[in-house]
């Protein structure tokens, strides 16, 4: 099940080649073209239930799409609604990694995808407070507003909360303010997310919160008179 991701990392797309049989499953509205022989099917994977619950709790989509490759060999391109980078995780079996919800794209049919509880002060920090887990065996595609940079986390490590992409399942993280009372609120960092143990950190480059802060001036306003 070969795949490429292009015109990383600006405005990164997975280019898919499913062999006769195979899948992918996407995010709702990901897809951006595909052969005529793909088939696709939308469902609530993992039934109704579960589908509402990572809604509801993960921000994910109730119904994803299954692409499937028949009578030969099919592509079937996928991109996220932002402008930026893709980046693939090849999962063991068992082993997971955690999603900021906004950044999952697609992954193979075997990736099982569930939600995990990320802290009351999550619901404050821009991150929510709860994450998509991931778990293997299979592959996972995350998508971020930027690019993507990794860092390894020995010991802790901090980031700002809206730059979070995912991190792997061997780290944990407690959102806590960068500095003092006067940094919270005229700093302009907020609150930050407080990696600790030995693994890696995916974070963007660029943070859709300061996107909206930067053109909150220049929306049209209506005159009242």
């Amino acid at each position: 099940m070969p795949y490429e991701i292009k015109s990383s990392p600006d405005f990164a797309i997975i280019d898919y080649t499913l062999a006769d049989g195979e899948s992918v499953v996407a995010e709702s509205g990901a897809m951006v073209s595909m052969s005529s022989n793909i088939k696709m099917k939308t469902e609530a994977r993992g039934g109704l239930f579960a589908a509402a619950k990572r809604k509801l709790l993960g921000g994910e989509s109730i119904f994803q799409n299954t692409f499937t490759a028949e009578g030969g060999e099919g592509h079937v391109m996928l991109a996220p609604g932002s402008p930026g980078d893709i980046i693939s995780f090849d999962l063991a079996d068992g082993k997971s990694l955690m999603i900021q919800s906004s950044a999952y794209v697609a992954a193979t049919p075997s990736v099982t995808l569930d939600t995990k509880w990320g802290g009351v002060k999550g619901f404050f920090s821009g991150t929510g407070m709860f994450l998509l887990k991931a778990t293997g065996p299979g592959t996972v595609f995350v998508a971020s507003y930027g690019a993507i940079y990794p860092k390894a986390c020995e010991g802790e490590y901090i980031v700002d909360t809206d730059h979070i992409v995912a991190f792997e399942e061997t780290v944990t993280y407690s959102v806590t303010k960068v500095g003092g009372i006067k940094s919270l609120f005229f700093g302009g960092e907020g609150l930050v997310a407080k990696f600790s143990g030995n693994g890696m950190v995916y974070a963007q480059t660029r943070s859709p919160g300061q996107l909206a802060s930067f053109l909150h001036p220049y929306r049209p306003v209506k005159n009242s008179n």
